[in-house]
């Protein structure tokens, strides 16, 4: 109901042939290009704020360019920098220019889809960016998925080396610092040729060969406190991508004697190349995967494995493709868990109860919830078939009767046309926001039926309220309950998903309301002496989430119940929240058990000092406001 934007999608490409390989096995030379296209269009689901790509052709002719991007603004991105690159190479095979000048005819291709977590906008910001150099080893272009909790730590690292970055932004910042590294790993290897007599261009071909941007990432990485994947390539061919040692950012590959892939998402790799899932492997956490000037794949412990991962389980919920075939099962389970909530709050009535889903990303998981009550059916009629043959009354009447009732599941909402506001004034927004969707009549009965419809997060309930609550209202429910297949998001998200401010969340609100009307507000004033006491210390000496205290005093339903409050109005139907357990989370997607979000268990010590500054910053900045 309420998309959540996330930082990012990536794609990366390694052909370890000739490009007249390609030409002469697939008819196209440009068939690592078009690999690219695919991967990223598979994964459009990451990022609608804009795209990149880059190519280094890492043989190319003295004087010629070597290093080329295209990037774009807009959910239209994709299209618009694959048709440029396009242009480019038509207009250059117009002119008879040979391939090894021509644009984006390279070996190595890198693709980033963005979503903007940190509010800044505009081309610059866009990878892949680029730090260019007359010696191709020093050239880096450099893409991710990542959000660094301590940003400001690494730039004050980097200015005192006595450089001066350009800009405060993290991608930024690790490109001036990993270009620093890179300069000093190539005078290293300079100077080594050097003793050894080389000088020249075969100086510069030995260092090119030599160079391995595992030495540089050693140096660098340990600084990094957040989620990342980040991936790179150099102008002499060297292609790497690096996932944190948490494993909070997804990253999978695939190899075999023509090309290495990396993306985000297995399905999406499995769809480009039409390769089973056991044979795209997961990068895993803490590791580097490393292709070198020569071709050769390897990989790499560059940060120790953390002692407990905490692999984004967001990404199973909600942003990942759920055509991945575990992703789909564990969707399925999160809604299957849910039923036997769901069925209290309807008062154990099959019979009158509908089951529907909002919005579409929510479908699979309403499948679950859906095989969860076609399960309670069965067993209900197991039973009063044995206690009609028990009674003696089994008759093929009695018997149809018993196997004619269904799970009632209807399709109730429909997302209508993109409506736009043009008028500004809060109440005409919230009445535009009321026909996002629109109703299926005759589906409920009214005041008699109960009308279930799952969702897969209920985040900041600004949705919930000003449209999908009032919106099914008008279908005269006896009861409405909206289901979430996540738990309560209580905290802010400091590794790449759009959630910082606490004060957004319906599940915070909730609990503020609970303090100030049973008088307890002065938790409220202490919470904020303890975060505002640990602002200015190091993230390593800040080590408990005292906004968990605002929490403590409320269960999950009291809470759940004050957010069905918060929701309601005069003209809508009895509501009823319910919420995932985080134990119901954890037992579908056990393999996935990075819940900060919902637990306020930050996996590093940068999320937990940044959670205890949004507490500072909503204090003073919300309720000192009020």
């Amino acid at each position: 109901m309420e998309p959540l934007k996330h930082e990012c999608g990536v794609a990366m490409v390694r052909l370890l042939k000739p490009l007249q390989y390609y030409q002469e096995r697939y008819g196209s030379w440009h068939y690592g290009l078009d690999k690219l296209y695919l991967l990223m269009e598979k994964q459009h689901n990451r990022g609608q704020d804009g795209a990149g790509i880059a190519c280094v052709n890492s043989d190319p002719i003295l004087g010629q360019e070597y290093l080329f991007r295209e990037r774009a603004q807009g959910s239209g991105a994709i299209t618009e920098i694959f048709n440029r690159a396009g242009m480019q190479v038509a207009a250059a095979q117009q002119k008879g220019v040979p391939l090894a000048a021509t644009p984006f005819a390279g070996n190595i291709y890198m693709g980033h889809l963005r979503y903007s977590t940190t509010g800044r906008q505009g081309i610059q910001y866009l990878h892949p960016l680029l730090r260019r150099d007359n010696y191709r080893a020093k050239s880096l272009a450099l893409c991710g998925n990542f959000n660094l909790t301590n940003a400001e730590e690494i730039f004050d690292q980097i200015a005192a080396l006595g450089q001066h970055p350009r800009s405060g932004s993290d991608t930024y910042i690790l490109l001036e610092q990993l270009g620093h590294s890179l300069d000093r790993e190539v005078e290293r290897l300079y100077q080594q040729g050097k003793a050894g007599g080389l000088k020249g261009i075969e100086l510069t071909r030995q260092i090119e060969r030599d160079l391995d941007m595992t030495n540089v990432l050693r140096e660098c990485a340990p600084a990094w406190d957040g989620g990342f994947v980040i991936c790179g390539m150099n102008g002499s061919g060297e292609m790497f991508a690096m996932r944190d040692p948490w494993g909070i950012r997804p990253a999978f590959y695939y190899a075999n004697d023509e090309i290495v892939v990396v993306a985000s998402e297995r399905p999406v790799i499995q769809t480009a190349m039409n390769v089973l899932d056991s044979e795209v492997h997961e990068l895993e956490p803490g590791q580097l995967l490393r292709v070198g000037m020569t071709g050769r794949l390897a990989t790499d412990t560059i940060l120790a494995k953390a002692p407990k991962t905490s692999k984004c389980s967001f990404e199973r919920i909600y942003f990942s493709r759920g055509s991945d075939k575990d992703i789909y099962q564990e969707r399925k389970k999160l809604g299957y868990n849910l039923v036997p909530a769901i069925l209290k709050a309807c008062d154990n009535d099959l019979r009158h109860t509908v089951i529907s889903f909002i919005p579409n990303t929510a479908e699979v998981a309403y499948y679950g919830m859906l095989h969860g009550f076609e399960d309670v059916l069965n067993t209900q009629k197991v039973q009063r078939l044995t206690q009609l043959a028990k009674n003696g009354n089994i008759s093929e009447e009695s018997i149809g009767s018993i196997l004619a009732q269904r799970v009632r599941s209807e399709k109730v909402a429909i997302k209508d046309i993109k409506l736009r506001t043009f008028i500004t004034e809060n109440s005409s927004r919230n009445d535009m926001a009321a026909h996002v969707y629109d109703v299926t009549y005759g589906t409920i009965e009214d005041n008699v039926d109960n009308l279930v419809v799952i969702d897969d997060s209920i985040v900041r309930g600004t949705t919930l309220k000003n449209s999908i609550v009032k919106i099914l209202s008008r279908l005269k429910p006896k009861q409405l309950v909206i289901v979430s297949s996540s738990p309560q998001v209580r905290y802010p998200d400091f590794y790449g998903i759009d959630m910082s401010n606490l004060h957004e969340f319906i599940a915070f609100k909730a609990a503020i309301s609970l303090l100030e009307g049973r008088g307890m507000d002065s938790l409220i004033d202490e919470v904020y002496s303890q975060c505002k006491a640990v602002e200015n210390l190091p993230k390593e000496k800040c080590r408990e989430n005292y906004v968990k205290r605002i929490y403590q005093p409320f269960s999950d339903e009291e809470l759940s119940r004050e957010i069905s409050r918060l929701v309601s109005s005069e003209e809508s139907a009895p509501l009823e929240c319910i919420y995932q357990t985080i134990e119901g989370l954890h037992e579908a997607c056990p393999n996935h058990s990075g819940d900060w979000y919902f637990s306020g268990d930050y996996p590093t010590p940068g999320g937990v000092k940044m959670v205890c500054k949004a507490f500072v910053q909503y204090y003073e900045e919300v309720r000192c406001a009020n």
